[in-house]
């Protein structure tokens, strides 16, 4: 059923005869989630949180606001008494979705640079959801579990494997962070977004953590943005 998270109503009838919940927060500020936990702690199903492999739980801020917003959540689930399973993603793979109009245009993709990640396939995340959503209510491990992808990955890498899939020599520009913001902002795209994406490429910390929790959770390995790139190639078209 369509309807609003930030709708305690909308929210109440969502949940009837619901037993497990894969919550994703779509906001940039998590305050308007306390009546959705308000809703989650009364009926009190299973919860699953997508999170951010981001996060520096040993950080009294986080490093941008996308990451706070998810450690916000995450001490919210948990200070309610739901004791969600927590899944922090590393960077998706299908958010290079977001080069689709460059790459039609050109062989140049600019943008804000970014620490690599180990970028992960947007499908493992969804398997390892469902394992998790399937799993004894009862089960004793709420992780975090840490979802990344084989290999670490800069954005040239990225564009490089997709040009590989293509067949074309694409090539990642970087781009300064005003420029990027002004291209941002006259694409669209919200302010305060904007600001976000520009803090996370200026402010976010290299990671170098690749693990297999893809593996136990789905049992098999995570795919390579490789495959990723050959699979979703005629979006590129």
């Amino acid at each position: 059923m369509a309807g609003d998270l930030t709708d305690p109503a909308l929210v109440r009838s969502a949940l009837v005869g619901v037993d497990a919940v894969f919550l994703i927060w779509p906001l940039l500020d998590s305050a308007p989630a306390h009546d959705l936990v308000a809703e989650l702690t009364a009926t009190a199903p299973r919860v699953v949180y997508l999170s951010s492999t981001a996060i520096d739980d040993e950080a009294a801020r986080q490093s941008d606001p996308i990451v706070q917003v998810h450690a916000d959540m995450e001490a919210l689930l948990h200070d309610a008494g739901l004791r969600p399973v927590v899944l922090r993603s590393d960077t998706l793979a299908s958010n290079a979705r977001g080069w689709a109009a460059q790459v039609r245009a050109g062989d140049v993709v600019t943008g804000p640079d970014i620490a690599r990640t180990a970028v992960v396939d947007e499908r493992d995340v969804a398997d390892a959801a469902v394992t998790v959503l399937r799993a004894h209510h009862d089960h004793p491990d709420h992780g975090p579990y840490v979802l990344t992808g084989p290999e670490l990955l800069s954005r040239a890498d990225q564009v490089g494997r997709l040009g590989a899939a293509l067949q074309r020599p694409l090539r990642f520009e970087a781009v300064a962070a005003d420029l990027a913001r002004s291209r941002m902002l006259a694409d669209g795209r919200p302010e305060r977004l904007v600001e976000a994406l520009i803090a996370a490429s200026v402010c976010r910390p290299e990671s170098n953590r690749v693990t297999d929790h893809v593996e136990r959770l789905t049992g098999r390995a995570a795919g390579t943005f490789a495959r990723w790139a050959v699979d979703h190639a005629a979006e590129f078209g």
